[in-house]
């Protein structure tokens, strides 16, 4: 088995399986879902990031008693909370608001993954994944921004199939660092039972050369 670096491992891969099926479901509603007019767009992403808010936040409290990578949690349930309320209070049926908001979150998403994906706690298969998502996120964010020339079916289908690129990275992600967790859990103790044995053997030896002296 392939000795695996235990700080590459993301201990809260199950946080990103949620946030992965919720975007998921959320970008099959935006493409499939039937919405055609801008309030109802409106009202399903602020749900959605209330929702993601929510996910965040709770992250955060349990990764704030971990003591570990609580920030991130913090930042990130901010962020999806501020623009679902800019999106229910203040752009409401203002294309143009609208559009501001939601590329604004979508390009800094995007930034946040790329920051995330360059840190040293992230391996090789990891970083390329959170990369990927953070430029598609960044790209998405521009042309949502410029989408307002566009009907709004064509901005549904913008950030729908930003929700879907942004679900399937995520589930990636979060399947891959369960996987490194488990096999690094069973690379422990098979560490473990090699030990065990090594002091037995040790230890019957000791008794031996006591046993020969006497």
């Amino acid at each position: 088995m392939a000795k695996i670096n235990r700080r590459f491992i993301d201990k809260h891969w199950f946080v990103f399986l949620i946030r992965g099926g919720l975007a998921m479901i959320f970008g099959f509603l935006m493409l499939f879902g039937g919405l055609d007019n801008l309030e109802s767009v409106i009202a399903t992403i602020s749900v959605f990031l209330l929702v993601m808010g929510i996910i965040d936040a709770t992250g955060a409290l349990y990764n704030s008693a971990k003591k570990h990578g609580w920030i991130n949690s913090v930042i990130d349930a901010l962020i999806d909370v501020v623009a679902a309320l800019a999106l229910l209070f203040f752009a409401k049926s203002d294309l143009v608001a609208s559009l501001i908001v939601i590329s604004t979150y979508t390009f800094i998403s995007g930034l946040i993954d790329v920051f995330h994906g360059f840190l040293s706690t992230v391996d090789p298969t990891d970083r390329f994944i959170r990369v990927l998502a953070g430029i598609v996120g960044c790209v998405m964010g521009f042309v949502i921004l410029n989408a307002g020339s566009f009907e709004v079916m064509t901005f549904i289908r913008f950030f729908g199939a930003y929700l879907l690129i942004v679900g399937i990275t995520s589930m990636i992600y979060g399947v891959h660092n369960r996987s490194q967790r488990i096999e690094d859990k069973i690379a422990r103790s098979e560490s473990a039972k090699k030990r065990v044995t090594k002091k037995t053997i040790v230890k019957k030896s000791t008794a031996k050369k006591h046993t020969r002296k006497k």
